[in-house]
């Protein structure tokens, strides 16, 4: 199982370039069934604000609709909030991003901020170096 990190789910939304193409790739494994995936569960809510803010509130409301329907959610309380308050990171929402994926028993965080996640107790993949490996 991977978490996918928002900025992954960003890409394909927003369709940003040069990422969306290796960001799509590894959401079509997950649409595949290739692979079981997660997103924390503050993913779907930011998502939901950015896209009706930028769309439209039809659009927002489908792509949470295709988040719930292809990804599983890890579920953000006390425990994983706290195991993030004593990684004592600079940005506490990649700490939360950590936590979660090691609640959820994850092997990799899929993201395109590797760097944010240096000493993270779950490795983090960009998504080419995930679909390379996989």
């Amino acid at each position: 199982m991977i978490l996918i990190d928002l900025n992954v789910l960003l890409d394909v939304i927003q369709e940003r370039q040069p990422h969306c193409a290796g960001s799509s790739s590894v959401l079509e494994r997950v649409v595949r069934k290739q692979v079981q995936a997660v997103v924390p569960a503050h993913a779907v809510t930011t998502i939901h604000y950015l896209v009706a803010r930028y769309r439209d509130e039809a659009a927002a409301h489908a792509a949470v609709d295709w988040l719930l329907g292809h990804l599983d959610v890890v579920p953000i309380g006390r425990q994983e909030l706290l195991r993030a308050r004593s990684l004592n990171w600079r940005d506490f929402e990649d700490a939360v991003v950590a936590a979660a994926a090691e609640s959820a028993g994850c092997r990799a965080i899929i993201t395109r901020n590797v760097k944010d996640f240096a000493g993270s107790p779950v490795a983090a993949l960009l998504p080419e170096e995930y679909l390379a490996a996989a």
